[in-house]
């Protein structure tokens, strides 16, 4: 139902918006500067078959799309109770678009909902991060490197924010058109966090965000990884995630997170290096994972179908282990070589850290300097990506 992945990016990062003011008019300004994007993505909705392949055969389209945008709205008006600054930025977002406040709601609630578990149709997509720092980065200082690897149909909504929200942090963020949150991002203070998807069988007990948001939260109110994960700890969540976080102190940090839980990794003594891909590796996370034998049922994407859903963390895993061994030195170029990784064999597939898969696909890559506040990001595969940079 999607097209064949693209080798080429649609079009070369730029920045897409500046939201400024209170979280309404930051939606307002995101939906008014993205509306063509957004409009985009409502109709690419009906060509996503991770979506779809949960309609029922006997319900048309139309009256599918009609129930979904209903249910999503119910839980993000709960929402608002509880993350009243997202409900007005919802709102305002809805309002740029002209859209209506439901289809804007299905949109921001597609994230967890994609990660369902039930049946293991899990599809939210691959992702690689890594971050090095001190002895182990060729300029001492911190720098996160990480791969998106998602759908090519959706690469035309990628979108670079300026966030700037009264009183509090300025950020960049790499995000999609119609989202509220943000994928990934680096704010003023030199707080880096980008966001893996993870695989989890745990659910929130009351009204939660999706971690997209939460992100965006903590940029806008944390200086340090230790602020950052406290904040994102201590916020009511749906979903799952392995967060990697730097700030400008040279602290670095992988957040496992689900709904019901979290566990912090730092690099062991004598070490400065982290990097995980989408399976948690602590003892408290791996709990409430998917099994490690669970297989994609047919209620997943038709090329999904049957394979055991941790193979490729599980491979892009050890290869990350064999690239990253010993001590060597590692700058942006070198972090870039190995994000673009076609594996052993140099033949890119399904399990190599650039991903070149029958479903997913690298689709964007980025690089996020604490110390200088600068992202650098491309829309492609890492072996082709042509950085752009952006500094705050």
């Amino acid at each position: 139902m999607e097209p064949t992945p693209i080798d080429a990016p649609l079009h070369s990062p730029r920045l897409d918006v500046v939201c400024r003011g209170d979280p309404q008019a930051m939606g307002v300004a995101q939906g008014e500067a993205l509306r063509d994007k957004i409009h985009l993505a409502v109709r690419f909705l009906a060509r996503l078959e991770a979506f779809r392949v949960q309609q029922p055969w006997w319900m048309p389209y139309p009256a599918y799309r009609w129930l979904a945008e209903r249910k999503a709205r119910h839980y993000t008006t709960a929402l608002a109770g509880v993350f009243p600054e997202m409900g007005q930025r919802l709102r305002g977002l809805a309002e740029g678009a002209r859209l209506g406040e439901p289809t804007m709601a299905l949109f921001n609630v597609m994230e967890p909902l994609l990660s369902a578990v039930g049946g293991c149709t899990a599809s939210a997509g691959a992702c690689s991060a890594v971050a090095v720092r001190g002895r182990r980065s060729a300029t001492g200082m911190p720098l996160i490197a990480r791969n998106f690897d998602y759908l090519p149909l959706v690469q035309p909504l990628y979108m670079l924010r300026d966030s700037r929200p009264q009183n509090q942090a300025r950020a960049l963020e790499f995000t999609t058109a119609p989202l509220a949150g943000a994928v990934d991002g680096i704010n003023e203070y030199g707080l880096a966090i980008t966001n893996n998807y993870a695989f989890t069988t745990d659910l929130p007990v009351a009204p939660a965000a999706p971690i997209s948001m939460i992100i965006t939260e903590a940029l806008q109110r944390c200086r340090t990884v230790t602020e950052a994960v406290t904040w994102i700890v201590s916020r009511p969540r749906w979903g799952a995630g392995l967060l990697m976080l730097a700030d400008a102190t040279g602290d670095i940090a992988s957040l496992e997170v689900s709904s019901t839980r979290s566990a912090v990794r730092r690099p062991a003594p004598g070490e400065d290096v982290l990097f995980h891909t989408n399976a948690f590796t602590t003892p408290q996370m791996l709990a409430v994972q998917v099994p490690q034998d669970a297989v994609y049922t047919d209620r997943a994407p038709a090329p999904m179908r049957g394979r055991r859903l941790h193979l490729s963390s599980e491979r892009r895993d050890q290869r990350f282990r064999e690239l990253l061994s010993g001590d060597r030195v590692l700058g942006s170029d070198d972090l870039a070589r190995i994000m673009a990784d076609h594996g052993s064999q140099g033949t890119p597939d399904d399990f190599t850290p650039c991903v070149h898969g029958s479903y997913w696909y690298t689709t964007a890559c980025l690089q996020l300097s604490p110390t200088t506040r600068a992202l650098r990001i491309a829309y492609s595969t890492a072996c082709q990506a042509q950085y752009v940079t952006f500094g705050l």
